[in-house]
């Protein structure tokens, strides 16, 4: 048998780069408001969350950083604009700062200068056919909503201040953006920002916080949606929401660990799909069932999980023109014991589950991800049986380095092993995606991580004032895949050396070991 799926393995390998993008599909690359823009207090732009707590708590950030500064892109449209052109994407994402379009938070007074930034960007890219694809909310919130976010029995100012604000940059600029997304990784956000509390605002109240907050961005996003609909379907635009999907693989072959892995997947994935996707509306049922039965056994007098009226769970039902998944790695599970060190309560407490990344696979910068490309595929598949093959645009997927190194052979292959896998779930798993973002176009402040964490296809001179932005053989590369719409492993850029034989293999023979001994749970699910 193992010798099987070895053979099916290297045949779904070989498979896989014969195919093509279809010539509909989209790829773009992306970034974020406060990642890439500076100029923090130019004009009369307002404070946002990370505005404030880099500069009260700069230790909050590893290197003490902040994006007072960033990439200087709200100096630099045309320079910008000019390397998407050059890598030849179909689509931007990019997010718009609240407080850049807000000064105080609120709807009451729109900042010329902010508004007039954006219209630039907006104008320049489709002068370039470069398609906008705008994320509203992509954590940068103004205070004024965090502060008074738990004050009141359900957090109905900053429900009615996020819908208030989506109905504004529709007004302003859904003339020409046809691609809306309302909220970037609302798992994010909420677990930490405000559970554990290593994003802003940094609030650590686990396993209550970041269920209040989860609760409040499904209605926000659920009613701006529906403003989007009722105000200005004129437009002809779409409006959608972007999960972060992290796989969970079975530890071994057991029921026990099969269960605790797809406990996982449905406690911080389906968490924000189930209400949308699914038939009957409302949380993963798994979700419902085991914080009730927690928070009674910890004598809570009523279960920290919020829950949603009828008429709430009616409104949220399909309400997601496409599912934009975040995805960069997966996970070992199993069932949780006694000798796991989980706090008590917290989301992962609830979840009953122990997920971790194997040492057996290809480590990133970063060490909240492995190199796993097979994930991709399998999330894709998970959300096609679950959810009816909704329509997915791959929002983000990219690897990260400590370095800047224009010569970046992993970052190479990264993207090829995991473009291969899309190819395979497009072509022999028929999962309906339309499109794909690599995170991100150029080397920017990376959260809690500062400038220590790459993930650009550009490399970007932070010691520069001038913030000299960079090409690395990956930007070539993904320019080659765009262009011919296909996966060209040998492919070797102008200007460079081809990679190191066996750094150039590596990828792919370690996807290809996995694949081995993920082989058997894919023919048993999908065969």
């Amino acid at each position: 048998m193992k010798l099987l799926v070895l053979l099916l393995s290297i045949l779904s390998l070989t498979n896989s780069q014969e195919y093509s993008f279809p010539d509909d599909f989209l790829f773009g690359v992306a970034t974020a408001s406060y990642q890439v823009e500076g100029a923090w207090n130019e004009s009369d732009k307002g404070e946002n969350i990370w505005d404030h707590i880099t500069h009260v708590n700069p230790s909050f950030v590893i290197d003490e950083s902040n994006g007072d500064y960033a990439c200087d892109s709200f100096h630099r449209i045309a320079e910008d604009v000019q390397i998407l052109k050059d890598i030849g994407v179909n689509f931007y994402r990019f997010s718009l700062s609240w407080s850049r379009i807000l000064p105080t938070g609120h709807i009451n007074y729109v900042s010329d200068v902010g508004v007039e930034y954006y219209n630039n960007l907006i104008d320049e890219l489709i002068a370039n056919d470069i398609t906008p694809f705008v994320t509203i909310f992509h954590w940068d919130i103004t205070p004024f909503v965090t502060i008074f976010h738990w004050d009141l029995p359900q957090p109905l100012l900053e429900l009615g201040a996020r819908v208030d604000y989506a109905a504004k940059v529709f007004e302003l600029f859904g003339d020409r953006v046809k691609n809306w997304i309302t909220f970037n990784e609302p798992y994010q956000i909420c677990e930490q920002g405000y559970s554990i509390g290593d994003l802003a605002p940094g609030y650590t109240q686990q396993g209550i916080g970041g269920y209040l907050c989860g609760h409040t961005i499904l209605l926000a996003h659920a009613q701006a949606y529906q403003r989007y609909y009722s105000e200005f379907s004129e437009q002809g635009g779409r409006v959608g929401l972007v999960v972060h999907g992290v796989w969970g693989e079975p530890e071994t072959d057991s029921e026990e660990d099969a269960a605790a892995a797809e406990a996982f997947v449905q406690m911080f994935f389906g968490w924000f799909l189930h209400p949308i996707y699914s038939d009957d509306g409302d949380y993963p049922p798994i979700m419902k069932e085991q914080i009730d039965a927690l928070s009674a056994e910890q004598n809570f007098p009523r279960s920290r999980f919020p829950t949603f009226t009828e008429a709430q769970i009616e409104s949220l039902k399909g309400a997601s023109d496409f599912l934009g998944l975040n995805h960069y790695g997966a996970y070992l599970c199993r069932a949780a014991n006694e000798n796991d060190s989980t706090v008590i309560p917290s989301h992962w407490h609830d979840s009953g589950v122990y997920c971790y990344l194997s040492d057996e696979w290809e480590a990133s910068a970063s060490d909240w991800f492995s190199v796993t490309p097979w994930g991709l595929r399998s999330i894709l598949n998970w959300i096609k049986d679950a959810y009816g093959n909704p329509e997915v645009i791959v929002t983000e997927n990219g690897f990260t380095t400590t370095t800047g190194d224009v010569v970046d052979c992993r970052r190479v292959n990264y993207y090829n092993t995991y473009l291969q896998y899309l190819l395979e779930a497009i072509y022999e798993d028929e999962c309906n995606v339309t499109g794909y973002t690599a995170w991100s176009v150029m080397d920017n402040f990376e959260w809690q991580f500062g400038y220590t964490a790459k993930f650009g296809l550009y490399s970007v001179d932070f010691d520069d004032e001038n913030r000299t932005r960079t090409p690395k053989m990956s930007s070539y590369v993904y320019k080659n895949i765009i262009e011919t719409r296909q996966i060209d492993t040998t492919y070797t850029p102008d200007g460079f050396d081809s990679c190191d034989a066996d750094a150039a293999t590596a990828l792919t023979i370690s996807a290809l070991l996995i694949s081995i001994s993920v082989g058997l749970h894919f023919i048993a699910h999908y065969f």
